[in-house]
């Protein structure tokens, strides 16, 4: 058994021989097989028992663990909690509720102790299990690959692995080891009870699938270590995916550059979108029916939002998708915005305005009117333009928008329309719009930046002087 698992714990779960191990033992033949197997590799140990009193000999079996550690000379750390009460509270499940009481338990000692893994005792009988429990849920390749031997459970800790050295190791080898070794066993009675849908896969599906074909256990095995392969390249194309598309993420949100997100083929914008949702809610897990939503909403470039899972949402404003939770307040500084102390300031020719997070306002007098008319006619930016100085009062000024502004844009031949309705159809989002500077003189508007000059003060032939504008954003307040 160890010269079979030896590469398994040094290559799949990378764990050190220097450095503690905290071991989830619950006292059935498969924790005990790790255990053993783990101290006999030389690796420095602690046993950790959780108590889930749920069935009168818990306390009996905690017991045992403990008295066999002490036998072995390793260190041990008890846990209890009533699970049972936790489920009701919480409105969860028995397994649940037992899973995250004990994974929680099992974390914590690791933090205390300083140790390098939390190891579990999963075996190969569990990985088809939890393979065909996932594909009756109509889970994809996530879920159909199984459990990887070495995982971030962030839920539980952002950084300390729990590692599964035992997936190639059937259940039936662990209670060879552990005889052969002279470990007692105890069983846990409810293993047989068909109330919990892992013992029903167990002890009613998986037989009559062996009566389709006798060696389904090992089918569906490899087919997971198939799987799991596919996804690990998956995972790698995700990864440059995501470093190419992303624009910022947090524990709050994640943004998208929706011109690069829509580059990839719908499958890999799938999974991006998971992995969003994974970031902000480690452990939920992302359904066929989100995954549908989400691809619906990235298919369609009018839509603006879509429910996701969770309470996040995912949500379309410019050139920026976001994965966010409905109460989020998203970023601003990805626009030019007037300062919140400020919705009005002058504007000196030459000099500068500051507005908010980093954006400047500037303007100057291009020396060459006919140099200038060349830069406009050639401009792809529509942050800075040049307008006719002759057709311009000497005073100007930045403010944000007013009640009852009008607006003509260049292109309409002098006609006006509201800033609103100029605005709406230039899809700005809502929430940009109150504090957008606009370049004016007096009531009039002369340039939306961003957007549009004013069609009167446009360069013409016969322009003779000129004024440039142009708002940029210093580097260091750029979006990472």
């Amino acid at each position: 058994m160890l010269e079979k698992l030896a590469p398994i714990l040094q290559n799949e779960c990378r764990l050190e021989k220097d450095r503690l191990i905290v071991v989830g033992v619950s006292g059935g033949p498969d924790s005990l097989c790790l255990m053993e197997v783990l101290r006999q590799a030389g690796y420095p140990l602690l046993v950790a028992h959780f108590n889930h009193r749920l069935r009168p000999e818990s306390d009996t079996e905690a017991a045992a663990v403990e008295a066999l550690a002490a036998r072995l000379k390793i260190p041990y750390a008890g846990g209890n909690e009533d699970v049972r009460a936790y489920a009701e509270a919480h409105s969860r499940s028995i397994e649940e509720a037992a899973r995250h009481l004990r994974y929680s338990f099992l974390f914590e000692q690791a933090r205390q102790r300083g140790a390098q893994a939390v190891a579990v005792g999963h075996n190969a009988d569990d990985q088809v299990e939890t393979v065909l429990m996932h594909f009756l849920r109509g889970a994809g390749l996530n879920g159909l690959k199984g459990m990887p031997y070495r995982t971030l459970l962030k839920v539980f800790d952002d950084s300390l692995p729990l590692v599964r050295p035992l997936l190639d190791v059937w259940r039936s080898e662990t209670v060879a080891f552990c005889s052969a070794n002279g470990l007692q066993v105890h069983y846990d009675p409810s293993n047989a009870s068909l109330d919990y849908l892992r013992n029903r896969l167990r002890n009613a599906l998986i037989p009559e699938l062996e009566s389709y074909n006798p060696k389904f256990r090992q089918a569906a095995w490899r087919a997971a270590q198939t799987l799991r392969a596919d996804h690990e390249l998956l995972q790698e194309l995700l990864d440059q995916a995501w470093q190419t598309c992303v624009v910022s993420s947090d524990k709050d949100k994640v943004i998208f550059d929706e011109s690069k997100l829509t580059t990839f083929p719908l499958a890999l914008r799938r999974q991006l979108v998971r992995r969003a949702v994974e970031t902000l809610l480690p452990g939920l897990e992302s359904t066929y029916a989100t995954l549908e939503r989400a691809a619906a909403f990235l298919s369609d470039p009018a839509a603006k939002h879509a429910d996701l899972a969770g309470g996040l949402r995912l949500l379309r404003e410019g050139s920026c998708i976001y994965v966010s939770a409905m109460q989020v307040d998203l970023p601003m500084d990805h626009w030019p915005q007037m300062p919140l102390d400020q919705v009005q300031m002058k504007i000196s020719i030459p000099g500068h305005v500051d507005l908010s997070d980093g954006w400047r306002l500037s303007g100057e007098r291009p020396r060459s009117a006919a140099r200038a008319r060349e830069q406009a006619d050639h401009n792809g930016d529509p942050l800075q333009v040049w307008l006719d100085a002759e057709k311009l009062p000497p005073s100007l000024e930045l403010r944000a928008r007013r009640q009852g502004d009008r607006f003509e844009p260049l292109g309409m031949d002098g006609h006006s329309q509201k800033l609103t309705d100029f605005f709406v159809n230039e899809k700005l989002p809502q929430r940009a719009r109150g504090r957008w500077p606009l370049l004016c003189a007096g009531e009039t508007i002369v340039w939306v930046p961003g957007y549009r000059p004013a069609h009167p003060y446009r360069l013409t032939p016969a322009s003779q002087k000129v004024l440039h504008f142009i708002v940029t954003r210093s580097s260091e307040n750029s979006v990472e």
